[in-house]
């Protein structure tokens, strides 16, 4: 549908047409809005002896300003001139104004800073696996960085080393100074990390707090000591390709793997209980200094379904 502007535009066009007729024919032939040749003059002689209508259809003789008269014609050529210059200015407008601001980008969101404790065969390092799949973040056991300062040589690392060296355990002074250290590296400020296993006791979770590190997450894998106890009796590690088995749950195939399976000297029942006994006086006094971030997850569960729920709690704290 044609708009105010084209109607008047239009207007203005025809008006321009040089035309001297509007509704007589310039010839003697009578004939409506029309212009006749000599040639034609027989045709519309026929058509007006049938009463019919005979038209100017393009309109190329048709003289506005006796169809409509001159005042009129004036009117629609002020509208059109007005419509002309709203028009121009609206377009001053638009291309002096300035670009419209893009919207500001998102905050980025903080890398996720997650603790994990559980006990030997909890399923620790599955679910550790599996954070680091889908949090990108670094991780990060005690013994690996302690292996890594002694590597590189680093002041905490040479301090390290003169205490393994000497059969003695490395204190938690020289341990939160290897931590601290690697935190402050550049992968885990931008991807965040996961502390597996530490810390151990409330002098180390007490010293990284002193130490301003935080964590987002502190996540403890619940499992009854007695499935603990059958899950680690029952591991066999091959020699050959360090793969970890089960005989209970995952047993080889292969009866030659079978048969060469080794069971780790303190994978006893008796040494696993002592070992247990240890971890949870840790550990529960690990959890009082992270009682509002500390989210307890039953892992006497499939991994998959263990996964799926750290995954909500660590979401829930990130939110």
């Amino acid at each position: 549908m044609m708009t105010m502007f084209q109607r008047l535009s239009a207007v203005v066009a025809l008006l321009s047409v040089n035309t001297s007729l509007a509704f007589s024919p310039t010839s003697n032939n009578k004939a409506w809005g029309v212009t006749t040749s000599p040639s034609s003059s027989s045709t519309i002689t026929e058509l007006r002896a049938t009463n019919e209508l005979v038209i100017d259809e393009d309109f190329t003789n048709v003289d506005l300003e006796r169809l409509l008269g001159r005042r009129r014609i004036n009117k629609l050529i002020r509208k059109y001139e007005l419509f002309a210059q709203a028009e121009e200015e609206e377009g001053d407008e638009a291309s002096a104004a300035p670009a419209a601001s893009a919207p500001p980008a998102p905050a980025k969101k903080s890398p996720a800073k997650i603790i994990i404790a559980g006990a030997p065969a909890s399923g620790k390092g599955t679910q550790c696996e599996m954070i680091k799949a889908k949090y990108g973040v670094v991780h990060l056991s005690t013994g690996d960085m302690l292996r890594a300062a002694v590597a590189d040589q680093t002041e905490v690392g040479v301090k390290a080393k003169e205490f393994m060296d000497a059969g003695k355990l490395v204190p938690d002074e020289v341990i939160i100074g290897v931590v601290k250290d690697r935190l402050d590296q550049e992968d885990c400020k931008e991807n965040g990390w996961l502390l597996d296993g530490f810390p151990r006791t409330p002098a180390q979770a007490d010293a990284l707090a002193q130490a301003g590190i935080k964590a987002d997450c502190f996540l403890f894998l619940d499992v009854p000591d007695e499935i603990l106890v059958e899950r680690v009796v029952g591991r066999r590690t091959d020699p050959v390709t360090g793969k970890i088995y089960h005989m209970t749950f995952s047993p080889p195939d292969d009866e030659e793997v079978a048969a060469r399976l080794e069971q780790r000297s303190d994978d006893t029942e008796e040494k696993v209980k002592v070992r247990l006994e240890q971890f949870h006086a840790n550990v529960d006094a690990v959890k009082g200094s992270y009682t509002e971030i500390m989210v307890a997850v039953d892992g006497n569960q499939k991994p998959d379904e263990v996964a799926s729920i750290i995954a909500d709690a660590v979401d829930a704290k990130l939110a």
